[in-house]
């Protein structure tokens, strides 16, 4: 499995990038929006976006499962597993903001381990997979050399939900501490802290299709993806990216000693 990660990869890049071209059709063209009984919007796009993803994986990797957002799982057990995200940032994508990504993460045995963000309004295209480096359109990138907070960057994507999910004193120290805040939103926060574009994304609430591509996107540029107490990972309920060098004092200030 490890000999093929690079491979898995390119296919993440390449279906992620097939998906986004799909999506494109739909964009700033009006289409259709329904609500979702957890209250999030979902059109014909995310829909259609997923049934290419699932189909292109499942092609070349029949004997992998896959969670989708919309699809939900299939393949349950298997040692690998996909996970989809058609478009993150559906209410970015119906209001014609073209932050919105495809996401493609590979999980192998518990562990992300290849994966694609791709923002088809940008045509930025973002991978990575373990030991074979971070990948802005063919680019090798890395994480920012940002010193302290107070040059920081910080993305987000709003501002209300830290108030909402419990976390408005943690989200305050942060505002308190950084040069500057930002709302650039949902997965391109996260892409520009692993592009050295911005230095920290704050999350307050994800669910794991959200973020699968990041663990090994932002491992390999040099940084940090994971939940506010400093474990890589996907399903923490919230999630953080950062430079190695801005993470402990980050956790700091996030932490339950200070609220």
């Amino acid at each position: 499995m490890e000999r093929d990660l690079r491979g898995y990869m390119e296919l993440a890049a390449e279906a992620a990038w097939e998906a986004g071209r799909l999506t494109l059709g739909y964009f700033r063209r009006g289409v259709g929006v329904e609500t979702k009984a957890d209250g999030t919007e979902v059109t014909r796009a995310d829909r259609e976006a997923e049934a290419l993803l699932r189909r292109r994986i499942q092609e070349r990797c029949p004997g992998h499962g896959i969670l989708g957002e919309e699809g939900g799982e299939s393949g349950e057990g298997a040692r690998a597993r996909w996970i989809l995200d058609p478009i993150d940032g559906t209410r970015a994508f119906v209001r014609g903001v073209p932050l919105y990504a495809v996401l493609v993460g590979l999980e192998v045995e518990g562990r992300c381990e290849a994966g694609a963000a791709y923002f088809p309004a940008l045509d930025e295209m973002v991978c990575a997979a373990s030991g074979e480096g971070c990948f802005l359109n063919g680019r090798r990138v890395r994480v920012s050399a940002t010193e302290g907070l107070g040059r920081a960057l910080c993305a987000f994507t709003d501002a209300a939900s830290f108030e909402r999910h419990g976390r408005g004193p943690q989200w305050g120290r942060v505002l308190r501490s950084v040069g500057s805040c930002r709302g650039w939103s949902d997965a391109y926060g996260h892409a520009l802290v692993a592009t050295g574009r911005a230095d920290l994304m704050l999350d307050p609430v994800v669910n794991p299709w959200d973020c699968a591509p990041f663990p090994p996107i932002l491992r390999e540029a040099g940084g940090y993806f994971g939940d506010w107490s400093g474990e890589e990972t996907i399903y923490g309920g919230e999630a953080l990216s950062t430079t190695r060098r801005l993470l402990p004092e980050v956790l700091r200030l996030l932490g339950p000693q200070n609220g």
